[in-house]
């Protein structure tokens, strides 16, 4: 008999700042899967350990997070799928289908709670750099720039519409190979930081991008 495990099958039908973010990374980095047994799965599949520990028991899960070791100079990555019919059409009802990499929209998250469904999305797919820009004038100029990446143009079409609405400018779309990337600069960086991490629940962050924004700020004596 297959072993039961345990999970919050409710999690995706009421708003949170949990579910906020889970729905933002699983936007950017899970998927939906169905076969022809009828069993349905969400997954995950990362390279960061502890965070994916910290979406688990957020889910109320128990399952499994299985380990696929790989070489050179990739880095290993960490998969926990959980088979539920019911949070599958939950997703869907919020939505997020099975192929939704070119089909996503923004859902109709609401207002107290946006700041943690970005930050989930932007720990899926979005990044934070600093830097020296003009490298080759007299005068260089040290730098933070963000953004996050999608292949649904229309995603970062009505991201960058609630950005706007929130005092942020337009940032700037641009195309890269396979997607598209929403970019914003220094005083938009520094409004993004703010809507993500005021009152944030301090489990479900990727701390490796936020330490960036606090060297930044710390360096430059900048207050977020």
């Amino acid at each position: 008999m297959p072993v039961c495990k345990k999970v919050n099958k409710d999690f995706f039908k009421k708003w949170s700042p949990e579910m906020a973010y889970v729905l933002g990374f699983f936007m950017a980095d899970g998927s939906l899967d169905a076969n022809r047994r009828g069993s349905h799965y969400l997954s995950i599949q990362i390279c960061d350990k502890e965070l994916l520990y910290a979406i688990r028991d957020a889910l109320g899960s128990d399952h499994k997070i299985s380990h696929r070791k790989r070489f050179g100079n990739e880095s290993d990555l960490y998969r926990l799928q959980i088979g539920s019919k019911e949070m599958f059409n939950d997703i869907k009802k919020l939505g997020v289908y099975e192929q939704k990499t070119y089909t996503m929209d923004v859902p109709s998250v609401p207002d107290k709670y946006f700041g943690d469904f970005v930050r989930g999305y932007f720990d899926g797919d979005g990044h934070v750099w600093v830097g020296i820009i003009h490298k080759k004038r007299r005068t260089q100029h040290t730098v933070i720039q963000t953004g996050f990446t999608s292949c649904s143009g229309n995603f970062l079409a009505g991201l960058r519409g609630l950005f706007l609405k929130k005092g942020m400018g337009k940032g700037c779309i641009y195309n890269k190979k396979n997607a598209s990337c929403l970019k914003y600069s220094i005083e938009d960086s520094l409004l993004l930081y703010n809507l993500m991490y005021t009152g944030f629940c301090d489990r479900l962050f990727l701390q490796r991008k936020k330490v960036i924004f606090d060297n930044f700020f710390k360096k430059y004596k900048m207050r977020p």
